[in-house]
């Protein structure tokens, strides 16, 4: 009961908030300040292609770092992933199937707590969460002891939004339709849902995924812990897939031997072509410009026919 009438309050509160924002192709629809009991309210955009009906369902790609994805007018850097065009031209093509973008903001003094794959952080020793801390902490990441609680974010995800953009728009609700994508830290927290919530979404493309964690490489146990919890939870290969990709300048310059382990894990636990994609694009930078470039790619893996 208390379930149902918490999503009747946020259908209500968004309905009344909800506004369309100018895009170069379809429109968005943003429900503000999105109610939540696991985590702090924050926009949600949803956008829509170019004649969307409700006599057809649509996959659902949920986004990380919502507020970077349509308008770089808007963005604190002034760059945008162009969603709104790639996503436009890729459902006019028919190539894919049919879909819709929720675009999920982040907050900012908390993206890195909410990002950052819990059950990893937790495997790690009282001494490697303080230096972590220590790093965080001289990045201007937060101010207190580091403590990420993205289980309480994918609960947010998988029991508040998904049940409300269910409800609100034309999807197909099933896993084989429903995906995750984010880049960065968001590369992370897309890995993370999809091994805690394989029943949920069936694909999800990491891009530039940030797998120190911190902004440090040497004598960083949080590569290693990733590496294995992959190893434990990693979804099966035979019903869910995965799409990495990389460059290799400013913070990506630190990726290319940690991409290439998290790849050896991949085909260790029986990941092929079939289901899996790992992509290297040399002399490309950490930056929404450099995914917009690419973003068609990772798009069709998640939505091909």
């Amino acid at each position: 009961m208390k379930t149902t009438f918490c999503l009747l309050l946020m259908l209500t509160q968004s309905l009344l908030q909800a506004q369309d924002i100018k895009v170069t192709s379809g429109f968005v629809q943003r429900f503000e300040n999105f109610y939540s009991e696991f985590v702090e309210g924050r926009n949600v955009d949803v956008w829509l292609p170019k004649g969307y009906n409700t006599t057809e369902k649509y996959a659902v790609i949920y986004m990380h770092d919502g507020q970077m994805l349509f308008d770089a007018t808007t963005t604190w850097n002034k760059q945008a992933w162009e969603v709104d065009e790639v996503a436009g031209k890729l459902n006019a093509d028919g190539k894919v199937k049919k879909f819709i973008v929720v675009g999920i903001w982040n907050i900012a003094a908390k993206r890195h707590p909410e990002y950052f794959p819990q059950k990893p952080y937790e495997s790690l020793t009282a001494v490697q969460k303080d230096t972590i801390t220590a790093q965080l902490q001289k990045a201007g990441r937060t101010k207190e002891s580091f403590n990420p609680y993205s289980d309480l974010y994918l609960k947010f995800l998988v029991s508040e939004l998904k049940p409300f953009i269910d409800k609100r728009f034309s999807t197909a609700k099933d896993k084989d339709n429903t995906f995750i994508a984010g880049s960065s830290m968001g590369g992370l927290i897309s890995l993370y849902a999809i091994c805690e919530y394989p029943e949920v979404f069936g694909a999800a493309a990491c891009i530039s995924t940030h797998w120190p964690g911190i902004f440090a490489v040497e004598n960083n146990p949080i590569p290693d812990a990733f590496y294995a919890y992959m190893r434990k939870k990693l979804p099966n290969p035979k019903s869910n897939r995965i799409y990495f990709d990389y460059g290799d300048q400013t913070l990506d310059a630190l990726y290319p031997p940690l991409q290439k382990m998290a790849d050896s894990v991949m085909v260790e636990k029986g990941f092929t072509s079939d289901n899996w994609q790992t992509k290297f694009f040399p002399g490309k930078n950490h930056s929404e410009e450099a995914w917009a470039e690419r973003l068609s790619i990772p798009m069709e893996f998640l939505l091909k026919k």
